[in-house]
C-alpha cells in the first residue's frame, strides 16, 4: 500500500526529487557533458519533499510576489534562500531530478541564474610531496612492501644487535678483556684459553636461544603476512598473500575479515557505499564505526565496472595520525581534465580494523606494511633486561673494583716482598734483571695482569651460561603448562622471551586493556524489569534470554500485559539496527553499530517481537506472528551528552508515540505524574548494577496531532539553523521528551572473559595495583570495573572529566588536597579519568599531581585513551616508581604499552595477533595471568635469585682462597690448584646444583600459591635479591674461604711423609682444600633448596661423586697420554691420608655451622608467611593466609540515593561514600561517610552507576540518515 510520506519526516541531510522519492546517495555527484557538480549532505542546503515545500510556500505567500508576476517562473519553481544559499536546477539522469533547496526565508527565482563564464582550468600538477596512486595501472614508483615484522633480528642485523645486547652485560665485557689479556705470553697463570673457550660457549648458547625465540616471532609474523585476500589485477581476481599486496591494488574484503593495508573505500554492498568497521584492535572502542565511500566511486559494484575504472588518488604522505587523512580522487582516463573529489577520514579503512555487518567492500590500497598507520604507531621491539639482571650488572662492577683492589694489593705486596728478599733468596730471581728500575718495570706490570687473571673468576663466567640455560628451560615449563592451555582455540601459553622470567614474580603495577582482554565484546540481554517485575535467567551459562513468564503474562491478560507489549514493541522499534535475511536459511541477522542495540533487538526477537523490515519511511515488526508497520516520523539521536535516544512513530492504529530509552537518571527526570513502578524499578536497577550489568530505562509517551505538528515545525527550523544547530536540536528535543511513562529497565551483560573477576580479585590481594586503560566510553569502562571486581560499591570514586588545562589542574589540586595526610598511602578509592583530561594531566605542570592521586588509589580506570596515551602512562609509572610494570592487551592499540612496560603480555586467540607478536609472553585468556605471575613468576624469581647468589658464592669461596694462598708464597701469582682442575670447577663439579636450584626448587606448591596470593609479596618486594642480600652472601663466601683454607693449613701444618719418601706439596694441600670446597658448596646448595626431588639429590651428591671420580682418573692420565705429570698418584696420596678424612668430617661442617644456626633461629623466632606455609604443607594441613590489606567495608546504595533524590528534585550530588550539597549561599556542606573525602567537580561529571551504551557519534553518516538510507526489501549487489 502506497502511503503518503508524513510532512514531518525531515532530515537535515536528506535530498528528495520532485516526485518525493528518496535519493539513493546523500552525497550526490551530478554529471553532465559540460561539468560536474557535487551536492554534499553536509552542506547548508536542506532539501524537502514537494508537499512540505508547498506548505512552506503557502505559509510565506504574503512575503513574496505571486507567480503571475513572474511568468518566467514555472509552477513549483525552486525557492532560493535570500542572500544565504543558492538553489541549483539542472538536467540530470532520470534517477536524479531537480533538487530543491529551502530555508526559513524564501523568494522565487525570477529568472534562471546567469551562467558564469567558464574559467579555464590550469594544467594539473600534483605536489611532489604527496603520494600519487593510479587506479588499475602499474605503480609508477616503488612503495613500501606490505610485509611486516615484529621480530628482533633478521639475517643482517642479528650479529651486531646480538653482540650489542650481550656486551651490555658488564660480565661479558670483563671476560672478553680477560680472554684478550690471557693471550699475552707469560702473563696468565691459568692458560691462554680458560676464559676464551667458556666465553665462546656462553655466546653460542645465548645465540642459539635468541635464534629459537626469534624464529617463533618470525612464524607469528608469517601467520599474518601469509593471510589471503582477493586482489583485482589485470582485469581478473586472484588470491594474494597479504605481504604481496601492493599500493594501487584494488582488494575485496568480506564481512568479518581484517583489512590487509590502509585502504580507500571505493564501494560496498550497502547503500551509498557505506560500511561498518570494528576498530577495537586500534582504539579499544566496542561500538562499530560507519565509513562511507566517495560518491565518485559508490556505483562501482561489479567486476566489469571495476575493470573499466581509471583514475588517480593524490594523498598525503604516510603519517601516524589514526583519525586524520587528506586526499583527492580523480576518476577518468584524462586525469588532468577531471575535477578532484575530496577524500577524508570517513573514506579510509585502516589496517588492523575489521569489516562488520557489511557483506563486502572494494578498497584501493594506499599505505602498506610499516607505512600503514597501525605500524607507524608501533615501535621497534625493545631490548628489555630484567631488574635482577640490571642489579647484577651493578654488583659486578663493584666486584670488579674489589678484584682490581686485590690485584693491586698483591702486585704491591709482591714488589715489597721482592725488595725485602732479593738478597736472602737470590736464586728466585735468576730470570730477571738485577737493576732496580728494570726489576720494578718488569715485574709490577706483569704481576698486576697476572693477579687480575688469577682473580677474574671472582666474577663467575659460568653464571651467564647457567642463567641462559635455566631461563630457557623455565620458558619451556611455561609453554608446557596445561593449566594455561585454552582448549577452544588450541592455544598454549608462549614465552616469546626467557630473559624476563623473574620479572613476572615482581609485578607491582598491572596495566590492562579492556576490550578483548577483560571482555569478550559480546553483549547478552540478561535481565529486565517490566512493570515492577524482574524477568531473566538465573543461570549465567544461558546464552539466550529465556523467561517464559514474559510471554505468559503478555498472552494471559495479566494486569501488566499492556506494559509488557509496549516494552517489547519499544525494544523492536527504537533503534538504528538493520535486519538482514540469509537467503539460504531464511534466518534474520541484525546489523548494528551498537552492540547494546543488537542485544536489545535480539531479545525482542526471542520474545516473539521480531523486527523484520526497515525502509526509509517505516519499520515492520512481527508481533506474536502479526506484522505491524510503524512509520518513523523523527529520530532524536543518542549522544553521550543526552544519554538517551528517542524515536517518534505513528502506530498502526494512527497514534503518535515517542519511544525513549536512556540512562536511569535522565529518564526519571522526565517522568510525568504517573509514578507507578518507579520505586520497584529503582530497586531492580540497584540489583542489576550491583553485579555490573549495563542498565537502560525504557519509557514512552503519547503525543497529540496538534502538539506534534507544532513541534515538528519547531524541529524543522532548528534542523535548518545555520548557527548552534546542535544546541537548538537539543532544546527542541527537551520540548517533546517529557511526561514520560516508565515501562521498565533492561540489564545487558558485557560478557567478561572466563575467570576475569576471580583473577582480578586474586591479583589485588597479591598487592598488584591494576590500572585499566581503554579507548571505550567512561560508563562502559566503569561498568566493567564493577563487574570484574576492580571496583565495588564500598569504594569511593574520584572522577575527573575536564576539557581544558586550567580546569584539569584545578581538579587535580583540589582532589590532592582532599586526600590530606592519606596522600601517597593506599586508600580504598578508585580513580576514573577520561582521555581529554589525561591529555592535560600528563603535561609537565600537572603530571606529578596526577601521579600522586593515582598512586593513592587502589584502582585506576582511564577511558577514551589513545594508544600513545597508554604507552605514556606506563612509561610515567615505570620511570617514577621503583616498581616492575606489566601491560596486557590483545589489540594493535596495545602494542605501545606492551613494549613500554617492563613485561608485555599479549592475548593470543582467534583474531588479531599484533599484540601477541609484540609481547614478551602471550596467553589465550586473561585468567591465565594468575598462574603466570603467582606461580611461574614467583618461582622463577626465587630460583633465579638463588642461582645468581649461589654462583657468586661458590666462585668467591674458591677464588678468595687463591688470595689467602698468596700470603704463603710471596705474592708470586702461583695458583694453589691444578690448572684444569680449577677450570672444571664451574663446568663439572659445581655446575649441577645451581641448575637444579634454578629449575626444580620451589618454596611451596602451585596450588598453595594460587590460594594464598599474599605469598607473592615476598618476591614482589625484591627481598630475595638486593644489595644487602648480595653482599651478605659475598661476606659469607669469604668467611667460608677463610675457614676452608686456614683450617686445612692448620691440619697439615706438619709435613706428611709417604712410604715412597715423598712429602705433601702445594698441590697436595690444594686437593685437600678443593675437596672441602666442593663438599661445602654442595651442602650449602642443599641448605638453600626447599623442594627436594630425585634430580636435586642427583645434582648435589653427584657433584661430590664426580670430583672423587675425577681425582682418581686424573691421577693416572699422565701414565696414559703424558699429560699433567704433577697430578700423578695424587689420588693415592690424598685418599690414604687420615688427616684428609678427619678434615672431611670437621672442616665443611665448621664452615656451614653458622648457616645452620642462623637458619634455625630464623625459623623459630623470625618466621615468615612463606616458612609457615612450608610447615603446613609438610603437615598436609589446609593453608589459608588472609590478606592484610585494609578495606573499608561499608555498604552503600549510591544509585538508590541518587535516583530517589532525582525523584524529589533535590540538588544533592553523591558519588561513592561522599555527599556534596550546595547551600543557598553557595557554600558546600559535606556528610562524610569515609576517611578520604571525595568531591565531584560538576553535575555533568557525576557517574550514574550501571548505565552504559555504545554508539558511534558524529560519524560519516548520522544515525537518522543511516536508517533512512536502507530499504531491506531490495536485494544488495553481490560484487564479483
Amino acid at each position: 500500500m502506497d502511503e503518503q510520506r508524513p510532512p514531518s519526516i525531515v532530515s537535515e541531510d536528506m535530498f528528495y526529487s520532485d516526485d518525493g522519492s528518496v535519493m539513493e546517495d546523500p552525497s550526490v555527484s551530478v554529471f553532465t557533458e559540460e561539468n560536474k557538480i557535487d551536492f554534499r549532505a553536509e552542506s547548508a542546503l536542506v532539501a524537502v519533499q514537494p508537499g512540505l515545500a508547498a506548505a512552506l510556500n503557502e505559509e510565506s505567500s504574503s512575503k513574496r510576489p505571486s507567480q503571475e508576476q513572474h511568468p518566467a517562473v514555472e509552477k513549483n519553481a525552486p525557492m532560493a534562500p535570500v542572500a544565504v544559499e543558492v538553489a541549483i536546477e539542472m538536467d540530470a539522469p532520470d534517477s536524479m531530478k531537480r533538487l530543491v533547496g529551502v530555508t526559513s526565508d524564501y523568494q522565487p527565482l525570477s529568472e534562471p541564474p546567469p551562467e558564469e563564464p567558464a574559467i579555464p582550468e590550469s594544467p594539473y600538477s600534483p605536489s611532489p610531496h604527496n603520494r600519487l596512486i593510479f587506479i588499475n595501472k602499474t605503480e609508477s614508483q616503488k612503495f613500501c612492501s606490505n610485509e611486516i615484522s615484529t621480530a628482533k633480528y633478521n639475517l643482517f642485523t642479528f650479529l651486531p644487535k646480538f653482540l650489542f645486547e650481550q656486551f651490555r652485560k658488564y660480565a661479558n665485557i670483563f671476560f672478553l678483556f680477560i680472554a684478550l689479556m690471557q693471550q699475552i705470553p707469560n702473563v696468565s697463570p691459568t692458560g691462554r684459553y680458560t676464559t676464551a673457550v667458556p666465553l665462546m660457549l656462553i655466546l653460542s648458547v645465548s645465540a642459539i636461544k635468541e635464534i629459537i625465540e626469534d624464529i617463533k616471532r618470525h612464524r607469528a609474523d608469517g601467520n599474518v603476512n601469509n593471510r589471503l585476500v582477493a586482489v583485482h589485477r589485470n582485469g581478473k581476481w586472484m588470491d594474494v598473500r597479504w605481504k604481496d599486496v601492493l599500493v594501487g591494488d584494488i582488494v575485496k574484503v568480506d564481512d568479518g575479515a581484517y583489512f590487509p593495508a590502509d585502504l580507500i573505500l571505493l564501494s560496498s554492498s550497502e547503500p551509498q557505499a557505506m560500511c561498518y568497521i570494528e576498530t577495537s584492535n586500534l582504539d579499544g572502542e566496542t561500538n562499530l564505526k560507519l565509513r562511507q565511500g566517495s560518491p565518485a566511486t559508490s556505483s562501482i559494484v561489479t567486476g566489469e565496472k571495476l575493470t573499466e575504472l581509471r583514475g588517480m588518488v593524490e594523498c598525503e604522505p604516510p603519517n601516524r595520525f589514526l583519525y586524520e587523512f587528506v586526499g583527492n580522487i580523480r576518476i577518468g582516463s584524462n586525469i588532468s581534465a577531471k575535477r578532484a573529489v575530496p577524500l577524508g577520514p570517513d573514506q579510509i579503512l585502516l589496517r588492523g580494523a575489521c569489516l562488520k555487518n557489511t557483506s563486502w567492500i572494494y578498497g584501493l590500497v594506499i599505505y602498506t606494511g610499516h607505512q600503514s598507520k597501525l605500524m607507524l604507531n608501533s615501535t621497534t621491539t625493545p631490548l628489555k633486561r630484567s631488574n635482577v639482571e640490571k642489579m647484577t650488572n651493578k654488583q659486578i662492577l663493584l666486584l670488579f673494583l674489589l678484584l682490581v683492589l686485590l690485584s693491586l694489593v698483591c702486585a704491591v705486596a709482591n714488589h715489597i716482598w721482592v725488595l725485602s728478599n732479593e738478597d736472602a733468596h737470590w736464586y728466585l730471581f735468576f730470570h730477571v734483571k738485577w737493576e732496580y728500575g728494570d726489576l720494578v718495570r718488569t715485574n709490577f706490570g706483569y704481576n698486576l695482569l697476572t693477579f687480575i687473571i688469577l682473580y677474574n673468576n671472582l666474577i663467575p663466567i659460568s653464571l651467564q651460561v647457567t642463567l641462559e640455560m635455566v631461563k630457557f628451560v623455565q620458558a619451556i615449563f611455561i609453554n608446557w603448562d596445561q593449566d594455561m592451555y585454552y582448549e577452544r582455540t588450541k592455544t598454549h601459553a608462549n614465552a616469546r622471551t626467557s630473559n624476563l622470567n623473574e620479572e613476572l614474580g615482581q609485578i607491582k603495577f598491572l596495566f590492562s586493556d579492556k576490550t578483548g582482554t577483560l571482555t569478550q565484546n559480546i553483549m547478552r540481554f540478561s535481565k529486565c524489569s517490566i512493570a515492577g517485575i524482574i524477568y531473566g535467567n538465573n543461570e549465567e551459562s544461558k546464552e539466550k534470554f529465556n523467561d517464559d513468564r514474559v510471554l505468559k503474562n503478555l498472552q494471559s491478560e495479566h494486569e501488566t500485559a499492556p506494559i509488557i507489549s509496549d516494552f517489547l514493541m519499544l525494544l523492536a522499534v527504537c533503534h538504528t539496527v538493520v535486519p538482514q535475511i540469509d537467503e539460504n536459511t531464511g534466518e534474520i541477522h541484525y546489523l548494528a553499530s551498537s552492540p547494546d542495540e543488537a542485544a536489545l533487538v535480539k531479545a525482542a526477537k526471542e520474545m516473539k517481537h521480531v523486527f523484520t523490515t526497515r525502509t526509509p519511511d517505516y519499520v515492520v515488526v512481527d508481533m506474536l506472528g502479526q506484522p505491524a508497520k510503524y512509520l518513523i516520523l523523527n529520530v532524536l539521536e543518542f549522544t553521550s551528552k543526552r544519554k538517551r535516544m528517542s524515536v517518534i512513530v505513528r502506530t498502526p492504529d494512527n497514534r503518535i508515540l515517542l519511544l525513549c530509552k536512556g540512562a536511569d537518571n535522565v529518564i526519571y527526570e522526565r517522568l510525568g505524574s504517573d509514578k507507578t513502578y518507579t520505586e520497584e524499578t529503582l530497586s531492580h536497577l540497584e540489583q542489576f548494577a550491583s553485579v555490573g550489568l549495563r542498565t537502560l530505562c525504557l519509557a514512552k509517551t503519547e503525543i497529540s496531532e496538534e502538539f506534534y505538528k507544532e513541534w515538528s515545525n519547531t524541529f524543522y527550523k532548528a534542523s535548518t539553523a545555520i548557527q548552534d544547530r546542535e544546541q537548538k536540536l537539543e532544546e527542541v528535543a527537551e520540548l517533546i521528551e517529557k511526561d514520560l511513562q516508565l515501562l521498565g529497565a533492561t540489564a545487558i551483560e558485557d560478557r567478561l572473559q572466563d575467570g576475569v573477576p576471580e583473577t582480578i580479585d586474586i591479583l589485588s590481594k597479591a598487592d598488584i595495583k591494576i590500572w585499566v586503560l581503554t579507548g571505550d566510553k567512561q560508563e562502559t569502562a566503569i561498568n566493567i570495573g564493577y563487574s570484574c571486581k576492580l571496583l565495588n560499591h564500598s569504594m569511593d570514586l574520584v572522577i575527573i572529566n575536564e576539557n581544558s588545562l586550567d580546569t584539569t589542574r584545578d581538579a587535580l589540586v583540589r582532589h590532592k588536597a582532599q586526600f590530606g595526610e592519606m596522600l601517597g598511602k593506599e586508600n580504598y578509592v578508585g580513580l576514573i579519568i577520561d582521555g581529554q583530561s589525561l591529555k592535560y594531566a600528563l603535561t609537565c605542570d600537572c603530571k606529578q599531581d596526577f601521579l600522586d592521586i593515582a598512586l593513592s588509589c587502589r584502582a585506576v580506570i582511564c577511558c577514551r585513551v589513545s594508544p600513545l596515551q597508554k604507552a605514556e602512562l606506563v612509561e610515567l609509572v615505570k620511570v617514577s616508581q621503583n616498581a616492575i610494570t606489566l601491560a596486557i592487551g590483545d589489540g594493535a592499540n596495545d602494542v605501545g604499552m606492551i613494549q613500554a612496560a617492563h613485561v608485555g603480555v599479549g592475548i593470543s586467540g582467534e583474531e588479531g595477533l599484533q599484540a601477541a607478536c609484540a609481547s614478551d609472553y602471550s596467553i589465550a585468556q586473561f585468567r591465565f595471568l594468575q598462574k603466570l605471575l603467582l606461580v611461574h613468576g614467583a618461582w622463577s624469581y626465587s630460583r633465579v635469585c638463588k642461582l645468581i647468589l649461589y654462583c657468586f658464592y661458590k666462585n668467591i669461596c674458591l677464588y678468595v682462597i687463591q688470595f689467602w694462598f698468596q700470603l704463603s708464597n710471596g705474592y708470586s701469582g702461583q695458583i694453589l690448584f691444578e690448572r684444569w682442575t680449577l677450570g672444571l670447577y664451574n663446568v663439572i663439579f659445581t655446575a649441577a646444583p645451581p641448575i637444579a636450584m634454578g629449575l626444580f626448587d620451589r618454596f611451596c606448591s602451585a596450588e598453595t600459591m594460587m590460594k594464598n596470593p599474599i605469598l607473592y609479596k615476598d618476591s614482589q618486594t625484591g627481598n630475595l635479591f638486593n644489595v644487602v642480600t648480595f653482599w651478605v652472601w659475598i661476606t659469607n663466601a669469604i668467611f667460608h674461604a677463610i675457614v676452608l683454607f686456614w683450617m686445612t693449613v692448620a691440619t697439615l701444618r706438619y709435613d706428611v711423609a709417604f712410604p715412597d719418601g715423598k712429602v705433601g706439596d702445594y698441590l697436595f694441600l690444594g686437593n685437600f682444600v678443593y675437596t672441602y670446597v666442593v663438599i661445602t658448596v654442595s651442602f650449602k646448595a642443599g641448605l638453600e633448596i626447599v623442594a627436594w626431588t630425585w634430580l636435586t639429590h642427583l645434582a648435589i651428591w653427584g657433584s661430590i661423586v664426580c670430583w672423587f671420580m675425577f681425582l682418581v682418573v686424573y691421577s693416572h692420565v699422565y701414565e696414559l697420554i703424558g699429560f699433567s705429570a704433577e697430578m700423578t698418584g695424587m689420588d693415592r696420596y690424598v685418599l690414604s691420608c687420615s688427616l684428609f678424612w678427619f678434615g672431611l668430617l670437621l672442616i665443611p661442617f665448621t664452615a656451614l655451622l653458622r648457616d645452620i644456626v642462623w637458619k634455625v633461629i630464623r625459623r623459630e623466632f623470625f618466621k615468615t608467611h612463606r616458612q609457615s606455609v612450608q610447615e603446613l604443607e609438610k603437615a598436609h594441613k589446609e593453608i589459608k593466609i588472609e590478606s592484610t590489606l585494609r578495606k573499608k567495608l561499608r555498604p552503600i546504595s549510591e544509585r538508590a540515593r541518587l535516583l530517589s533524590r532525582n525523584l524529589m528534585n533535590l540538588g544533592d550530588r553523591i558519588v561513592g561514600g561522599r555527599r556534596t550539597q550546595t547551600s543557598a549561599s553557595g557554600d558546600t556542606a559535606h556528610d562524610s561517610l569515609s576517611e578520604v573525602p571525595i568531591h565531584i567537580v560538576s553535575r555533568e561529571n557525576i557517574h550514574y552507576d550501571g548505565f552504559a551504551f555504545s554508539q558511534e557519534e558524529h560519524g560519516a553518516v548520522n544515525q537518522a540518515e543511516y536508517i533512512r538510507a536502507y530499504d531491506t526489501r531490495q536485494a544488495k549487489p553481490q560484487g564479483f
